[in-house]
């Protein structure tokens, strides 16, 4: 896999597991988390309103969408979004966080 892309080989992933970035929530989604962009990749926020502007640190990125926690108040309102927050539907939220959880469980097999 190239690095720097999703793991379909589609477009470069601007974001990197463990980086923090600022950004602004532009939505929620149907299970209550904020949605937002960073250079048009779709982020998903637990705990965020929409309209707030956030540092965040990636946990996660699972094709298409990446998953982060806030850290702190955005320094400024970030220069590298684009494009609004994209509808995730509850299939594709629950799809995602499934794709997160694995690697967990797999360790946890592998200690029994």
């Amino acid at each position: 896999m190239d690095e720097g892309r999703n793991r379909r080989g589609f477009s470069p992933v601007p974001v990197e597991e463990g980086k923090e970035y600022d950004m602004t929530i532009e939505g929620i989604g149907s299970k209550g988390d904020g949605i937002g962009r960073i250079k048009g990749f779709v982020v998903i926020v637990p705990n965020t309103q929409e309209g707030q502007t956030v540092k965040v640190r990636v946990n996660a990125v699972r094709g298409k969408v990446a998953f982060a926690d806030v850290v702190g108040e955005a320094e400024a309102k970030p220069a590298e979004e684009e494009g609004g927050a994209e509808e995730v539907s509850e299939d594709e939220e629950d799809a995602d966080a499934e794709d997160e959880k694995a690697p967990e469980e797999e360790t946890k097999k592998e200690e029994k």
